[in-house]
């Protein structure tokens, strides 16, 4: 049996093993193991599980993604999060829809201080969904706001998805970093107008909410001082080349400690709590990078990375009409896989493909985070989704699990929407890191 047989076989062995909802990075993990046992040695697939996982755990790079956890765990202890919502439903909440429409841009603010879907997903359910079912809004609109606004974290830096895509593809990720600012505000105003249209139709699932004077429309925005301070922190440094974005995580992590020190919002519970989220993030994340460099050394040696580039790169179709095809391919895996697994899975295979091409890698990495966050809403697997709902169930009571499928709709258009602006002008991406770098 020659290697790409084997590395087919595998792939359709690992995604059966999804369908089962085994953790990804145990699948990936066992599955690049007897691949490359089988092809290579038993010995030498002895040798690469610790060496593998030994090197993921030490990497300096890898740093960065336990301290923007803790740095979002934080801002949620010591009311952060909070604060934004309640200054974007000051602003928002008079207008029809405008509770769901302060949940989307809340996202995207806390996003600034996260850098992880899920996080922003369950801590806005958490602030939001209470309001939302207080007001009268429908399950549907109030949870898929929140599920599809959470996927707002991944594009937001500063964002552990990028900082992956970096790593994997040696490109800046202060770069990158840059390069998701306009993609995420194009993205929230994309969201805001499709909430819009949606009540326009459907009046009784965002019912108006409370008016607010000028003067309680500015007092609010003091709410908002704590955030861009951090933020303003974080990436001016990286702009100025202060620090390196390993650094800046630490640096955005003590500008929250200090603000909640300085405000006496954070107690030593929320400081111990939010230790223990980070712990429990960062190794799941760790071992999902682990897992997909042990796979990624079975796909290397079954050569399927290089057949698929030498495949895709023989259609004789536009450059534009590839990418649109390997963009599908994203949107359908991200229905079966974790965003950060399939990324990790991927990336050595279409990466060349694309540069090929000759399309920017900044610009890609880009579209595939918006790609891959379509892939958290939708089901079977829609990990913002699942999040939302276990968190309403302790905040707000019963919510059907089909009512936050349907409350994603609207939200999954706008995002196709938004990739195509993006796709068809470019310097929305790239204006930014190209000023600046």
């Amino acid at each position: 049996m020659n290697p790409t047989t084997v590395g087919v076989i595998g792939i359709i062995i690992m995604v059966a093993m999804f369908m089962t909802k085994m953790p990804v990075a145990y699948v990936m993990t066992m599955v690049g193991f007897v691949g490359f046992a089988t092809l290579i040695s038993f010995e030498g697939a002895l040798n690469l599980l610790p060496s593998n996982f030994y090197e993921s755990f030490i990497s300096y790079d890898l740093s960065t993604i336990p301290l923007y956890v803790l740095m979002g765990q934080l801002a949620f202890n010591c009311g952060i999060s909070r604060k934004l919502y309640n200054t974007a439903y000051t602003f928002l909440g008079n207008t029809k829809g405008g509770l769901a429409m302060a949940t989307v841009a809340s996202c995207t603010a806390f996003g600034s201080v996260c850098g992880s879907s899920p996080a922003t997903a369950a801590t806005m359910a958490t602030v939001g969904m209470p309001e939302m079912r207080r007001f009268g809004y429908s399950d549907s609109l109030a949870a898929g706001s929140v599920a599809s606004g959470g996927g707002l974290g991944m594009i937001m830096p500063p964002s552990i998805v990028l900082i992956i895509y970096g790593i994997l593809t040696q490109q800046s990720i202060g770069a990158l970093f840059v390069s998701g600012i306009f993609p995420a505000i194009l993205m929230t105003f994309l969201f805001i107008i499709a909430i819009y249209i949606n009540c326009k139709i459907y009046p009784e699932d965002g019912p108006q909410g409370e008016k607010f004077t000028i003067s309680q429309k500015l007092k609010s925005v003091k709410d908002l001082i704590d955030t861009l301070a951090v933020f303003i922190l974080v990436m001016s440094g990286l702009f100025w080349g202060f620090f390196t974005p390993t650094e800046s995580a630490a640096v955005g992590v003590f500008g929250v400690i200090a603000v909640a020190l300085i405000r006496k919002e954070l107690t030593w519970r929320g400081f111990v709590k939010s230790l223990y989220e980070t712990m429990l993030t960062t190794c799941m994340i760790m071992f999902l990078i682990a897992g997909a460099v042990v796979f990624g050394k079975f796909l290397a040696v079954t050569r399927i990375p290089f057949e698929m580039a030498t495949w895709v790169g023989q259609f004789d179709l536009p450059p534009y009409m590839i990418m649109g095809i390997i963009v599908g391919i994203y949107f359908v895996g991200g229905c079966f896989m974790d965003s950060l697994g399939l990324i990790m899975l991927t990336i050595p295979v279409f990466y060349p493909v694309v540069i090929n091409l000759g399309y920017d890698p900044i610009w890609f990495g880009v579209i595939i985070v918006l790609v891959t966050e379509m892939g958290v809403i939708t089901p079977p697997v829609g990990i913002n989704v699942y999040v939302v709902y276990g968190v309403s169930q302790n905040v707000v009571g019963d919510i059907a699990l089909e009512s936050i499928f349907k409350g994603i709709f609207p939200f999954l258009v706008a995002t196709i929407i938004g990739i195509m602006i993006l796709m068809m002008f470019p310097n929305i991406v790239l204006f930014l890191p190209n000023f600046m770098y």
